[in-house]
């Protein structure tokens, strides 16, 4: 027999809790001051994540594209320019320019990427025949270049460039001593890449052996003072364009 009254169905209780909704003024409330929270010191700098150069330039600027183009077409005639200036050597087939600092300086300034192709740039207007590369005895501009005594340095400067463009987005430009360091290394490759095809061309002949004596020692102590005396160029401009 059912308790409840006739006609009406047995109501059966709530297994569910009933839940609260919060309210607007509880969100709100809930949410945190940021009024309590430190404030940025007045004249404090944002730390940027290393970059080029060339990338802090024209990170913000309209025609950033236009920018780094012009750059690398102006590095690549700047290297052109500077292999026409060489001192011939009566004891080694190599000419001293000024060439392999300005190859190290334009990577250091447009970085790995873009340093990279403004050597590709450079190499390709060579090939192509056009008088952007050094002078040589009895080799006509073209891509004979690149089989003569300076094609292992020819072929090591997209290498070198990519080293040293990397290593100053990595923040090495930014002091003197690193600076030197990371175009020491690039200067490295360069020489490795010129002694070794000296050797090839002087094996045949059983000269090989004198790869280093023909291709290095010439030149070490006079890159090592040329790139000295540029090296202070990048910290310097950092800081005078972007100071810091």
């Amino acid at each position: 027999m059912s308790s409840g009254r006739p006609g009406c169905p047995r109501r059966r209780p709530n297994r569910f809790p009933q839940l609260s909704v919060p309210s607007s003024s509880a969100k709100i409330s809930s949410m945190p001051n940021t009024e309590s929270l430190p404030a940025r010191p007045p004249g404090a700098t944002i730390m940027m994540p290393p970059s080029s150069l060339l990338a802090s330039w024209t990170t913000s600027a309209e025609y950033g594209r236009l920018i780094r183009v012009a750059a690398v077409l102006f590095c690549a005639t700047l290297i052109a320019a500077t292999a026409q200036v060489s001192v011939p050597l009566s004891w080694t087939p190599v000419p001293l320019t000024l060439q392999p600092t300005i190859v190290l300086l334009s990577a250091a300034v447009l970085g790995a990427r873009l340093g990279s192709a403004c050597l590709g740039v450079y190499l390709v207007a060579g090939m192509a025949g056009l008088p952007v590369f050094a002078w040589s005895p009895g080799l006509a501009p073209g891509i004979g270049r690149l089989l003569g005594p300076t094609g292992g340095y020819l072929v090591a400067y997209p290498i070198a460039a990519y080293l040293v463009g990397r290593l100053a987005e990595r923040g090495m430009d930014r002091r003197y001593l690193t600076a030197v360091g990371a175009m020491l290394a690039g200067l490295g490759v360069i020489y490795l890449g010129g002694a070794a095809w000296l050797a090839v061309l002087g094996a045949p002949t059983g000269q090989a052996g004198t790869a280093v004596a023909l291709g290095v020692y010439p030149f070490i102590v006079a890159d090592i003072v040329k790139l000295a005396l540029a090296a202070p160029f990048l910290p310097s401009l950092r800081r005078f364009t972007l100071g810091r």
